[in-house]
């Protein structure tokens, strides 16, 4: 018995209702089914529970910027994303590419060329599976409510902290560099600033680790960098 395949579930986030209305019946008659989100944090819930094929994101939202809602976006999931925006300045252009979206288009806008363009990023989706809950041992990581317990108990962890520990559950299993490390979490600036780097990593193995001297989870590659156990 043939099976058919499931109509592609996109998500729509963006704060104006007509826009919404638009969109929901374009992509509705092209075969998608569509939710809707009137404001960031709505919209990250709906990805989180919907786990849509694409996501139409607005940059000029209520309560979040919409680069902000794609970079906590592109914490857990890879979700092919095209910005639908008012703005078309270069620097608003490239600071959302250079945050994880796959296209950037501007209102007013066609809508078979953003069906076209969505079609695109779809094809380029990554096929690796989106990672939204880290386990190893006691360690927990849940990369969309931002929470990490050990043996069950909220560990507290500060900013940078927490940036950290999400850099390498992000590449669990993989070496990462002094350098890289540096980069993602302080910046191009700090690449050379490796004692920054130890002392955090010693504050989060105190927190995660049984026996922060003798570290099962954060890994020292000795001279490279270090990297997160992975799942057996």
């Amino acid at each position: 018995m043939n099976q058919e395949r499931p109509n592609p579930v996109a998500l729509v986030i963006d704060d104006e209702v007509q826009i919404r209305r638009l969109l929901k019946i374009s992509l509705e008659a092209n075969g998608y089914r569509v939710f809707e989100a009137a404001n960031g944090e709505s919209g990250l819930a709906e990805a989180a529970q919907r786990r849509p094929d694409i996501v139409v994101l607005d940059l000029g939202l209520p309560d979040l910027d919409g680069v902000t809602v794609l970079k906590r976006l592109r914490e857990w999931s890879s979700v092919p994303v095209v910005i639908l925006s008012v703005r078309d300045q270069e620097e608003e252009k490239i600071a959302a590419l250079d945050s994880g979206a796959d296209d950037y288009l501007t209102k007013p806008f066609s809508t078979g060329e953003l069906l076209a363009r969505l079609r695109v990023a779809q094809r380029h989706v990554k096929p690796s599976p989106d990672t939204a809950v880290f386990q190893n041992g006691n360690l927990e990581v849940d990369l969309i409510a931002r929470m990490v317990k050990v043996k069950g108990k909220p560990v507290k962890l500060t900013a940078t902290e927490y940036a950290l520990l999400q850099l390498f559950v992000r590449h669990a299993g993989k070496v990462l560099t002094h350098r890289q490390i540096l980069k993602e979490v302080w910046g191009p600036t700090y690449q050379e600033q490796t004692h920054y780097l130890r002392v955090y990593m010693t504050h989060l193995r105190e927190k995660i680790e049984e026996n922060p001297s003798q570290p099962e989870l954060l890994i020292t590659e000795s001279g490279i960098g270090y990297r997160l156990m992975d799942k057996p």
